[in-house]
């Protein structure tokens, strides 16, 4: 079996609130095997040889009936979060890569239009110092100065690329794909 993860979005925030015994007990009820989450923000690691296009809407399915609410499930391999660090051009060390905590990957439902990648960057390049840049379904961005402070919310971003997301700092990836490996 492969080992997975599914990144889930809006869980524990914005009172999407749901212990992580909670999920894994759940997922585990579903028939998904070896689950375990990592932090409480939707990261959730499992065993399947399933299409993940197929998980992806089995997992958002059973938050949405379990906990009420709906969550984007975004399933990915060991070999694509390795990816989604090593290809971020805002990562790494040096003076032109942001800090692991500013840097993310954001894990995209399909891959956007290149008129719309490049009208966000165009659109953004005057408005902020965040910088942008795409790759296989995700985006990368480097939120320079925080989250918090940034107009590149999800929902702006959901709006301007036609496609759902959720973002992991590099932090937290690396993390992750320690825990899948």
């Amino acid at each position: 079996m492969t080992r997975l993860v599914a990144f889930l979005g809006s869980i524990n925030v914005g009172g999407n609130r749901i212990r992580m015994v909670d999920l894994v007990a759940t997922l585990a009820d579903a028939g998904f095997r070896d689950v375990t989450t990592i932090a409480a923000s939707g990261n959730v690691v499992f065993s399947d040889d399933r299409d993940p296009a197929l998980l992806e809407i089995q997992l958002g399915s059973v938050v949405e009936r379990t906990f009420g609410f709906r969550s984007c499930a975004m399933v990915r391999t060991a070999d694509q979060i390795r990816s989604a660090i090593e290809d971020n051009p805002f990562h790494g060390t040096g003076p032109e890569h942001g800090s692991d905590k500013m840097v993310h990957s954001i894990f995209l439902s399909q891959q956007p239009e290149t008129a719309a990648v490049e009208a966000l960057i165009a659109e953004h390049r005057a408005k902020g110092s965040e910088r942008l840049a795409v790759g296989d379904r995700v985006l990368y961005l480097d939120y320079v100065h925080g989250v918090g402070v940034s107009d590149l919310s999800n929902k702006l971003l959901e709006r301007r690329l036609g496609c759902k997301g959720t973002a992991r700092n590099m932090t937290s990836l690396k993390r992750i794909l320690g825990k899948m490996d």
